[in-house]
């Protein structure tokens, strides 16, 4: 029905990696093939998918350590059992705040207002990457339109007080624009395309 928020994911890294911009990852992963390690929140999540969407457009080969979930493998990250990760931004800022590991991007197409100082992938020699977590409200598919165009409505309303924009950016969100449902299904089916490219192109799985 309708967009409600979103937020990039940060690209970190453990302090001990000897790369302070995406590009030099990328050159430090093509010198070492197969030797630099990802985590994930586990197979088929969008912080795995992330790193697979990375592999294929940067050209490097780095190697996939799922977890249950994001804290057990932002934990490892932390740590240097592995050395990289993609992490949704909200849990992954207070750790780069704290000097446990380094930011090397934001994963939206602009920098974020909380981390203004970091480059996006795309912009640091990655053109056209992109990754996004984002939040929606949803109906069931029999409701009527007129009913799903009056929530939307609500919806668009709710996120223009005052109060939510702030709470949002507290949390490391950005509340939507103004959407339709109709752009917001779209949106969804835009998303579904992308991955599942990403996931023909890469044979992930989902075990």
């Amino acid at each position: 029905m309708a967009f409600g928020a979103s937020s990039p994911f940060l690209f970190v890294v453990h302090p001990s990696v000897p790369a302070r911009s995406v590009s030099e990852f990328v050159a430090l992963a093509k010198a070492k093939p197969a030797q630099l390690n990802y985590a994930s929140s586990g197979n088929g999540t969008p912080p795995h998918l992330a790193g697979e969407m990375f592999k294929s457009m940067a050209r490097v080969n780095i190697v996939h350590v799922p977890y249950k979930n994001a804290a057990p493998a932002m934990i490892d990250t932390i740590s240097g059992q592995v050395q990289t990760m993609f992490v949704i931004l909200p849990l992954g800022l207070p750790h780069v705040q704290a000097g446990k590991v380094r930011a090397l991007g934001v994963t939206g197409t602009k920098r974020s207002p909380l981390a203004a100082d970091l480059p996006t992938v795309a912009e640091s020699g990655i053109p056209g990457f992109e990754v996004i977590g984002w939040n929606g409200f949803l109906a069931p598919a029999a409701t009527p339109r007129l009913v799903v165009a009056k929530l939307n409505g609500e919806f668009s309303r709710a996120l223009k007080q005052t109060d939510v924009p702030q709470r949002l950016a507290a949390v490391g969100y950005e509340p939507a624009a103004e959407n339709t449902p109709e752009q917001f299904l779209a949106y969804m089916k835009a998303e579904v395309a992308k991955w599942a490219k990403v996931v023909q192109q890469s044979g992930a799985k989902v075990e």
